[in-house]
This record gives structure tokens, sequence and C-alpha cells, in this order.
């Protein structure tokens, strides 16, 4: 048996559990909470390793359909491992998400990523959400991931006013 060198090995990406929103009643405020827009799709985390790029549901099973979404998240991406937390979305000309394609399959999905669980070798969870998004933000490319540029979309403080 001939050992690895460290270069050689692969680093396995845990399984990771998505945070689970929230439903409430009523909307509130509050400056200490982060609102993120509602994108009508299938929430996702996206673990990307070297040969095998996939999403899984928040309920842990493979959207294999999206497969080649993956494939492609990795391509512009360039990092040699990662888990992105994220909505697969379906948008139409004006960029609105269209859920309805997506389930029809007449629009190319994309992928939303709100967050960065795992970069490189790097568990970067104990980090705070702010921190972890700006990590996303540098790996993404200028012209977005298949066309789209609103990795990160949220609103700080106000969550009761629409947009």
């Amino acid at each position: 048996m001939i050992p690895l060198s460290a270069s050689k090995m692969q680093t396995m990406l845990p399984h990771v559990q998505p945070i689970i929103p929230t439903r409430r009643k009523e909307p509130f405020d509050d400056p200490e909470w982060l609102f993120e827009f509602k994108y009508d799709g299938f929430r996702g985390l996206c673990y990307l390793e070297r040969g095998s790029n996939r999403i899984i549901s928040r309920n842990g099973n493979q959207l294999s359909r999206f497969d080649t979404l993956a494939d492609q998240v990795a391509a512009a991406l360039g990092v040699d491992n990662a888990i992105l937390d994220g909505e697969v979305i379906a948008a139409d000309e004006s960029g609105r998400p269209q859920f309805y394609d997506l389930l029809r399959r007449t629009a190319a999905p994309a992928y939303v990523a709100f967050d960065i669980l795992w970069l490189n070798g790097t568990d970067l969870r104990p980090l705070p959400l702010s921190e972890r998004r700006r990590r996303l933000q540098t790996i993404l490319p200028p012209e977005g991931i298949a066309g789209r540029r609103d990795a990160i979309r949220h609103r700080q403080g106000p969550g009761s006013c629409s947009s």
C-alpha cells in the first residue's frame, strides 16, 4: 500500500443539516435579525467536491435532476471543495423566480447561494454569518453563476416591510 501525499488527500465534506426557517403568524421587526428574500424554489445544500458535485434537499435527499447545475456551480467557483446553502430557482426574463417553470422544467435552473458553510477544507460554521457571507462574496464570479449575480440578497432590520 502506497501512502498518499498530503496534497493528494481529499477532504471528505461533513454531513450538514440546514437551519429550518421558523414560521411566524405575524411579521416582526428586529434590528438584530437578518431577513432573507423568499425565492420560489427548492432549498438545497450544494456540495462541491472534485468529481462529485451534488445538491441535497433539507430532508437529506439528493436532487439528482440538478446534478448538471451543481457541476456548473463548481466550475464557476473554482474551489477545491465547499458547502453552500441556497436555493435552486428558475427565473423569468425579468429575473423573478417562477416555481412552476422550475417544476415543469421549462426554464433553466439557477442556484442562488446565501451562505457558505465549508470552503477548501475549512469549516466556516463557527464564524458569524456576516463573515461567511463576506467569504462567499469573494469566490463568486463577477458575472454570477448561470447569469445570476444576486447570490446574496437580504435586508438587515425591519422584517415586515415589503420589497
